[in-house]
């Protein structure tokens, strides 16, 4: 599968919450992220695409043997993944095998619960893997009112160049970040947004499971991941899952330490 299509995929009731219409998410209006992020890698089917291509979703190494992605990404029955961490993936590039461990809560029809990670058995070697939040850190932050000025780095392996229609999609197995603007923020999701007037950039088919990073291009704090979006252009607010909820970190705390 290449993504699990970006709209109506939330339940009306979170939407409502939200203020927003509907979901929808590859980095379009961003430059290659080279290795900045080394610890980003792409999820990498059997065989390839019709269109040449591999990825088929994002995802980012939390520990030196745990990788989280999202569970939409996997089909029914998964057992192992592949994932590189080559900033462009061509065949014969390294590839890590793990075991693939979706959250036994999630279900298709919601986006609740959509985590998964992938267990490699032994450690990904020279690669520093990403922060994870303390707990409540977005939170705290709304309180001290300073999210709407905070930068957000979103990475991933997907779309850099969408269209209205499908058909127009481009891949290129390259991984690519871009900065995008607060929202809005829930219980459970972080919205983001791009500013044109910023330069910002977006989400979209193909970074699923993917970072969102707190702050600058050079932050390595993950705090959301990349899950659906409001549109299937890849223009709208993208709705990331907050990694610092009592409900997320009950999942990853058994898998890595957290802060």
């Amino acid at each position: 599968m290449r993504f699990v299509p970006f709209v109506a995929i939330l339940p009306a009731l979170v939407l409502g919450v939200l203020g927003i219409s509907l979901p929808a998410s590859a980095i379009t209006n961003g430059s290659a992220d080279g290795n900045a992020h080394p610890e980003v890698g792409a999820l990498i089917g059997e065989k390839a695409h019709p269109d040449g291509t591999w990825s088929y979703c994002t995802g980012t190494l939390i520990s030196p043997t745990v990788f989280l992605t999202a569970a939409h990404c996997g089909d029914k029955g998964q057992k192992t993944a592949r994932v590189t961490f080559v900033s462009q993936y061509k065949p014969g590039a390294q590839l890590f095998t793990g075991r693939y461990i979706p959250d036994p809560r999630f279900r298709k029809k919601s986006d609740l619960h959509d985590m998964a990670v992938v267990v490699f058995s032994a450690a990904v070697p020279d690669i520093e893997p990403a922060q994870l939040p303390a707990a409540g850190m977005l939170d705290q932050l709304k309180t001290k009112k300073t999210l709407k000025a905070t930068p957000f780095t979103p990475v991933g392996y997907g779309l850099a160049a969408p269209t209205e229609k499908a058909h127009g999609y481009s891949y290129n197995d390259t991984r690519n970040q871009a900065s995008i603007s607060f929202k809005a923020l829930s219980r459970r999701w972080l919205v983001l947004t791009p500013d044109r007037a910023k330069g910002d950039g977006s989400t979209c088919f193909g970074d699923s499971g993917g970072p969102n990073f707190l702050g600058g291009r050079d932050s390595h704090l993950l705090i959301a991941t990349t899950i659906s979006g409001e549109d299937d252009a890849c223009k709208r607010a993208n709705l990331d899952y907050r990694l610092d909820t009592p409900i997320v970190r009950h999942f990853l705390g058994k898998f890595v330490t957290l802060p």
